[in-house]
């Protein structure tokens, strides 16, 4: 007989892309209804949605439409109208994350604040409203600094490093500083990034994941390797300040918490992402439960899956080559198969461009070091470039 507890529960989802389209995937294994609202008819997750709405995010009237259709909303990415999602709410209907923590979160300098108020490791920082407040700021936490949008910004967007006295107003103007909400970070001398996924239940039981390390390249995530290479007791400590951030932002679903570990060993939160994310893909094949699945569970009031790693994993983004711009062209998937223990997965955008998010591979091994060497060897081979 058919569980009707969840199998009629109704999942919609704001956004249509690699995130959304993962996210359907494991509900679908389920049973569960998907609806997406996305601007793009060809949208990544367009192919697997039971219904979607092709429409703005802005579409007030769309997101009710949406709303409408399905038992609960999420999302796959923060920048949403939270006065749109909050007359949802009043209207009755269930929005995870919540309103009210999206609204903290999103503006990045509002978040700091509020992790601050909790006495949440961070770094120095400081809200600028003009460049004579940049000199001030300057004067305390010396350079380098990283001035940053508090709304928006993504892969390395919205920031700008600042070096030398020089590079005070190129910051400024460079991002939007006389009409956009900016605050300065003092620069973090780290050893290594690392990030914690949590998911929340609806008994606001607390999932967490292995911690993961992970590496950038020109601001975009380039690889992420588990278990990170760190001590049990920062590891302890990472876990305990992930749950700390949990715990402020009272909602339901997956979170990402983004850390730095200096060289005295302090670990200090960078961003907080309450969403399914990147640095968390390698869970799909690397953990009993993926972060996608415990999601979905988490907003349809399910138990939460265990989220034990399996075996030693590497996940690397699969960017948009350099030079390509145009119709998606996948090459070279025959011979990245032939490694073993490699699974890659294409999003499915039917446009790439250099350094785009198109897809990742994920590489598992019985070290962390086999399976960055299955990664590489794969990554070799596997390319996207355009007809």
């Amino acid at each position: 007989m058919i569980n009707e507890d969840f199998i009629s529960k109704r999942v919609g989802i704001i956004g249509g892309g690699q995130l959304g389209k993962m996210m359907i995937n494991e509900a679908a294994k389920m049973g569960i209804f998907t609806a997406i609202l996305d601007p793009s008819e060809d949208c990544p997750a367009s192919c697997l949605a039971n219904e979607k709405i092709v429409a703005s995010f802005d579409d007030k009237e769309a997101l009710l439409e949406l709303a409408k259709k399905v038992d609960v909303l999420t999302c796959e990415f923060e920048h949403i109208s939270t006065d749109a999602l909050k007359v949802l709410e009043e209207k009755g209907y269930k929005v995870y994350p919540k309103s009210t923590s999206l609204k903290v979160i999103q503006n990045k300098y509002n978040q700091k604040k509020e992790l601050q108020k909790y006495n949440i490791p961070l770094g120095d920082f400081i809200e600028i409203k003009k460049v004579h407040d940049i000199e001030l700021a300057i004067e305390k936490f010396g350079y380098p600094a990283m001035l940053k949008s508090a709304l928006g910004g993504y892969d390395g967007k919205g920031n700008s490093l600042i070096k030398t006295k020089e590079d005070i107003s190129k910051a400024f103007t460079e991002l939007n500083g006389d009409i956009m909400l900016l605050y300065l970070e003092k620069y973090i001398p780290y050893i290594k990034e690392i990030s914690v996924l949590c998911c929340i239940g609806m008994d606001k039981e607390i999932a967490i994941y292995p911690v993961a390390e992970n590496v950038h390249k020109d601001s975009i995530l380039f690889e992420t390797s588990v278990p990170a290479a760190i001590s049990s007791s920062v590891e302890e400590k990472a876990k305990n300040i992930a749950r700390e951030v949990c715990r402020i932002f009272d909602t339901v679903g997956i979170f990402c918490i983004e850390m730095f570990l200096t060289e005295d060993g302090e670990v200090l939160v960078n961003e907080v992402a309450p969403r399914p994310h990147n640095s968390g893909h390698y869970t799909i094949e690397g953990c009993i439960t993926s972060q996608f699945e415990n999601h979905i569970r988490a907003i349809v009031g399910l138990p939460l899956g265990k989220t034990d790693l399996i075996m030693p994993t590497v996940m690397r983004n699969i960017l948009g080559e350099p030079g390509y711009s145009g119709e998606t062209f996948v090459k070279g998937a025959y011979e990245a198969l032939k490694v073993g223990g490699i699974y890659f997965h294409i999003y499915g955008k039917s446009e790439t461009k250099p350094h785009r998010k198109m897809g990742h591979i994920t590489a598992v091994g019985e070290t962390v070091e086999q399976a960055k060497e299955r990664a590489l060897e794969a990554s070799k081979y596997i390319k996207v470039i355009s007809k």
